[in-house]
């Protein structure tokens, strides 16, 4: 169930401050009497906080995020709109929703009002962070608590974000942008730009996935093997577009991907490689052979410069997704990783 605490107030790295800030989560499992067997998990774009959900072979008893054994916390994320504040929040000051007035976070600012509320839930010590895409920018960021978080396992990502990543951010902005409805992000919720956030989605799926996973499931197939009915590629492209639209908010989209483009462990701290050899956690990280998106070789600079890291490669041809689709394969080096490294100091 999805509880929310409200934080009477927050001040982003901006030195903006807001009163009366939500913060939606939820939890799995028993905190221990030491207060140190926790994972904190960070959900990726459009995802809540429902990892049962969308991870549902991850968690549960004998799995990576054994429920048994540990307390397990999802945190909706600054932006999002399962929760948290965020654009479709209202301003107590005005009575309205930001909508596009809200002030803009960062990957830092989402994770040290994540601190708050675990502070809030009597935690001490965190066992490991887990998260794959933006939830695995959280990860990175959790780093810099020191003792207080013993393991990390960033999945899908690398260091800071890269032009391409934001490259493809900015096209999804875009599309949004050009829907005439959008009028600058302040348009009425029950007309919301439904056209260009469907673009959007469609965008960035053809980065999630792969051009081997296409062609295997998609290929040149019509959708009733007509010649002049649609691809199937297209219909599948118009389904999540028209998907999304149901179920999240444009101006949520538009600051979730800025808030992924502040995504650097750098910023402020010193030079980029120098800062990463400062994270001493053990960390597991994780990649995926055909992400197009967070290229192999970013996960590979992270095992390379974080002293005690090791990598595991995914090998399924699913693209970035492959974290959300190969959930066996991904449960069990997790689950591996944790039994060797982190059990042995919290169990």
């Amino acid at each position: 169930m999805l509880q929310v605490y409200v934080i009477p107030s927050f001040t982003f790295e901006s030195g903006t401050t807001l009163e009366n800030v939500p913060v939606g989560f939820r939890s799995w499992g028993r905190l221990n009497h030491a207060a140190d067997n926790v994972i904190v998990i960070g959900h990726s774009l459009t995802s809540d906080t429902n990892v049962a959900k969308w991870w549902e072979r991850c968690i549960g008893s004998g799995r990576a995020l054994d429920t048994d054994r540990y307390f397990v916390v999802c945190l909706n994320v600054i932006g999002s709109p399962y929760g948290s504040v965020s654009p479709v929040t209202i301003n107590p000051d005005t009575r309205r929703a930001y909508g596009a007035d809200m002030p803009q976070a960062t990957v830092r600012d989402t994770v040290e009002l994540h601190r708050v509320v675990l502070d809030r839930l009597g935690v001490r010590k965190v066992a490991f962070a887990i998260g794959g895409s933006m939830g695995g920018m959280q990860v990175l960021e959790w780093s810099f608590y020191g003792d207080y978080v013993r393991g990390l396992v960033p999945i899908g990502v690398g260091g800071r974000h890269s032009a391409w990543c934001i490259a493809w951010s900015e096209a999804q902005r875009q599309a949004i942008f050009a829907d005439p409805t959008f009028r600058g992000g302040s348009y009425h919720p029950a007309r919301q730009p439904e056209a260009g956030l469907a673009a959007a989605r469609m965008i960035a799926m053809l980065s999630y996935r792969s051009f081997d996973s296409f062609e295997e499931r998609f290929g040149r197939e019509r959708t009733n093997g007509a010649p002049d009915s649609p691809y199937l590629v297209e219909d599948y492209l118009h389904h999540h577009g028209e998907k999304l639209v149901r179920r999240f908010d444009a101006n949520c989209y538009v600051y979730l991907t800025r808030l992924m483009d502040s995504h650097d462990v750098s910023r402020g701290r010193g030079e980029y490689l120098d800062v990463l050899r400062e994270i001493r956690q053990d960390t597991l990280v994780v990649g995926m052979e055909s992400d197009v998106l967070y290229r192999p070789s970013e996960q590979r600079e992270l095992a390379e410069n974080l002293p005690n890291a090791e990598l595991a490669l995914l090998h399924a041809a699913h693209g970035h997704d492959t974290f959300l689709i190969e959930q066996k394969e991904l449960s069990d080096v997790v689950k591996t990783w944790r039994e060797r490294t982190i059990d042995p100091h919290v169990l």
